[in-house]
């Protein structure tokens, strides 16, 4: 029975503080695998910047060399909405004898209930989550209590929190900022190649 880790997102693009987050749960819970999946269209987000789902599933790619972490298109190839529950549905038929845990951000660990079917996406996965936020613990901790109540095991950790966000890369990158600190030298050099965020 191996222990599955998928982290959704819409990365766009995916950074540093993605992969820290990623890094400090796989230690702390010995993940036999980490599935990063884009998102093809956001559902609870809406960005004039947002960067193709090809171009966001390649930075992810991109940014998972060199590691054991993985990258699924299931979300980009599926031809209905980027809901979690679709997701997490199809991935428990393909492992169906081995534990699913759901990594999310602060932001949208704390609108888990708002998203389609959320006690259903309760029974397939444990929820992990870390605040990027001095009293993000403290909201997140009241929020898992409601979580519990619909069924949902959660799993918070207080890590020391990377303060970069992808607002904060494509801002940087539209105003002729250094981003280098921020993503991967290899996703940098795939923003400035195809000229994303500039406009």
């Amino acid at each position: 029975m191996q222990k599955i880790a998928i982290f959704g997102g819409t990365f766009n693009p995916i950074h540093n503080g993605h992969l820290h987050l990623a890094h400090c749960f796989s230690q702390k819970i010995n993940f036999d695998r980490v599935i990063f999946v884009p998102t093809k269209t956001p559902i609870h987000k809406e960005d004039i910047f947002l960067a193709s789902a090809e171009d966001r599933l390649y930075m992810c790619k991109l940014a998972v060399q060199g590691t054991n972490y993985e990258v699924s298109n299931m979300e980009v190839c599926r031809q209905t909405p980027s809901y979690t529950v679709l997701t997490l549905e199809d991935l428990k038929r393909q492992f169906p004898y081995d534990n699913l845990y759901f990594i999310t951000g602060e932001d949208m660990f704390l609108s888990l209930l708002t998203w389609k079917n959320p006690a259903r996406i309760f029974e397939l996965a444990t929820i992990c989550s870390a605040p990027r936020s001095g009293e993000g613990m403290e909201r997140m901790s009241r929020y898992a209590k409601k979580l519990k109540e619909l069924g949902a095991v959660t799993i918070l950790e207080n890590i020391d929190f990377l303060p970069i966000s992808s607002t904060m890369v494509r801002t940087a990158q539209k105003n002729g900022k250094d981003i280098s600190n921020m993503v991967p030298t290899t996703v940098m050099e795939y923003i400035e190649q195809h000229h994303l965020y500039k406009r």
